[in-house]
């Protein structure tokens, strides 16, 4: 029974038994997350105190400017799960190809792989604004004792055997779940240790916030013009309110307490969408149906897309359920 301010340890060992085919490796898998969250969240922490923000000067397998803190994260996850010999495989957003961990022995014979975004919105460190990570973990579907293949990280979503997302924010928080429930864990710095603080949290069924990038507004399909013209029409709880701060993180965490809809569409200039499917939206989509939310492309539930590349993008559209199916209206009239 979960219970306020239970350490994050405390309930891990409770739980155990809701970890399908696990005898303790994925409760170790997410001990091993929340040590490098925690490193990350020292790091973070110092940002303008020490030569840890601005770019790194290189980019990622996306194109996109890495920054210092990108680099930083990228290699604290990749490290602290490596070393541990839990994973048998890791899949990183900064990293053009998965990366074999053999285990011991070079046995082969760990079950998880995990794909990781080691810092999202890291664009916005710069400028004090809070960031994240969002890992997702699978079951491996090769057989064991022998060395991961690329299929073993291009499951479908609905295939997850656990998700979260830490934000490093006002406060930092570690969010999960394992298919029972989504649970939120604050840190004690003092302390280094992490306790319940949002037990069982929910997706509010309606909102009042939209989160969109309105600076693209002339780029999306129609459908979504329309959607947010309805959003910002005097009706009801409407106008809703408008709040978009670029990290997903810190986004989707708002509206899953506050209620809400975020949107990421495709675009005349991105026409596949700019979240990563692996990374970002499968596991984020699991958060949010977990929580009661709903999460999909504008027309097919997320996590029943069968990814094709490492590094595929999607249009995603999330959030409170009723204002997420309302947005999938106007989308299907074009």
């Amino acid at each position: 029974m979960a219970r306020i301010n239970q350490s994050l340890g405390e309930f891990i060992i409770e739980n155990q038994k809701e970890f399908a085919y696990s005898s303790g490796e994925l409760s170790r898998l997410i001990n091993s997350i929340r040590l490098a969250a925690k490193m990350v969240n020292h790091e973070v922490n110092k940002a303008g105190l020490v030569d840890i923000t601005g770019s790194a000067g290189g980019v990622n397998t996306q194109g996109e400017d890495q920054q210092k803190l990108d680099v930083f994260a990228n290699d604290v996850f990749i490290r602290t799960l490596t070393n541990r010999e839990i994973v048998c495989g890791i899949a990183s957003e900064e990293n053009e190809d998965y990366i074999t961990i053999p285990g011991n022995n070079s046995d082969h014979k760990n079950k998880y792989v995990v794909l990781i975004d080691p810092l999202d919105g890291s664009s916005n460190i710069d400028v004090n604004v809070s960031v994240g990570t969002i890992f997702s973990i699978y079951r491996r579907i090769t057989p064991m004792g022998t060395p991961v293949q690329e299929e073993d990280f291009l499951q479908p979503g609905n295939l997850q055997v656990a998700a979260g997302y830490i934000i490093y924010g006002t406060s930092t928080m570690l969010v999960y779940t394992t298919g029972h429930g989504v649970n939120g864990f604050t840190l004690n710095p003092a302390l280094g240790t992490y306790y319940l603080s949002h037990p069982n949290m929910q997706f509010p069924e309606d909102g009042t916030i939209y989160s969109v990038n309105e600076g693209n507004y002339v780029h999306f399909p129609q459908g979504i013009k329309d959607y947010i013209k309805y959003c910002q029409q005097e009706e009801g709880n409407r106008p809703y309110t408008s709040r978009y701060i670029g990290s997903l993180v810190s986004d989707i965490h708002r509206n899953m307490i506050k209620g809400g809809i975020y949107m990421y569409p495709k675009s005349s200039t991105s026409q596949n969408g700019k979240l990563r499917l692996l990374y970002e939206c499968n596991p984020m989509a699991f958060i949010i149906e977990q929580a009661g939310g709903k999460a999909s492309d504008g027309v097919t539930r997320i996590m029943d897309l069968k990814p094709t590349s490492l590094h595929e993008r999607v249009p995603f559209i999330c959030g409170s359920k009723n204002m997420v199916e309302k947005a999938e209206e106007f989308i299907a009239k074009y």
